[in-house]
């Protein structure tokens, strides 16, 4: 049985601009197993972001293959793109992306209504519980810290009970303990839940803490490596 949640061979996404052509991806290929935690690191227009795109369902590539679940994406319409991306994979961001008239609670739910699921109030809780929020329910993003605002977007992800978290560069607005709190966190899940872990950081330190580094530099993987 194939264990690969996630199988890139000669993935190329090229972005075709005015003043030409711009190659994010080389034609890279790897893969990523069930229940694994990998960082995806390099610096600012590596291609850490088109990667987590082209996986989360949110660009199309340019050539070569990417499966994803054993989806082959390249073969699927947009409908059945939306369906992967809603019932199957979870979202991280730098910049929280909360919506800020809705309390952490409300932000949680809203996740599984737009995945078409009933939304259940109890298992909100549960998650914000998860993340170390109960006391922080029914207050509005602006009322929360970085960390606070960044957990509840990890509590967010989770609502869809996601087989793939995605997080591009969940750290990165976050000062030295706090990025340490989530990455600690998103790790605990990881070990706990099962849910395969992709995350993408130019932060060294944390980078190094995962167990399979990907290092991405001007399109291409120059290493691939398991940490003992």
């Amino acid at each position: 049985m194939d264990e690969s949640v996630i199988k890139a061979e000669e993935l190329k996404k090229i972005y075709k601009l005015p003043g030409g052509e711009i190659a994010a991806l080389k034609g890279i290929g790897f893969e990523i197993k069930h229940g694994e935690f990998a960082t995806i690191m390099g610096p600012s227009g590596a291609g850490k972001t088109t990667l987590l795109n082209l996986i989360g369902c949110l660009d199309s590539l340019s050539s070569g293959a990417l499966k994803v679940l054993g989806n082959d994406l390249a073969r699927l319409k947009e409908k059945e793109l939306s369906r992967i991306r809603r019932k199957n994979i979870g979202f991280v961001f730098q910049d929280f992306l909360l919506i800020s008239s809705l309390t952490a609670l409300e932000n949680v739910e809203i996740a599984m209504h737009f995945a078409g699921t009933d939304q259940k109030r109890g298992r909100a809780i549960n998650l914000l519980k998860r993340v170390g929020l109960e006391h922080r329910l029914n207050h509005l993003p602006h009322e929360l810290s970085g960390g606070e605002m960044q957990r509840v977007a990890i509590a967010r992800a989770l609502a869809i009970s996601p087989k793939i978290l995605l997080a591009d560069e969940p750290t990165g607005n976050l000062d030295t303990r706090n990025a340490q709190n989530i990455f600690n966190l998103l790790e605990q899940l990881n070990e706990e839940e099962g849910v395969t872990v992709l995350m993408a950081t130019h932060n060294v330190k944390l980078g190094r803490q995962a167990r399979r580094i990907i290092h991405l530099h001007n399109g291409n993987i120059e290493k691939d490596e398991v940490v003992s």
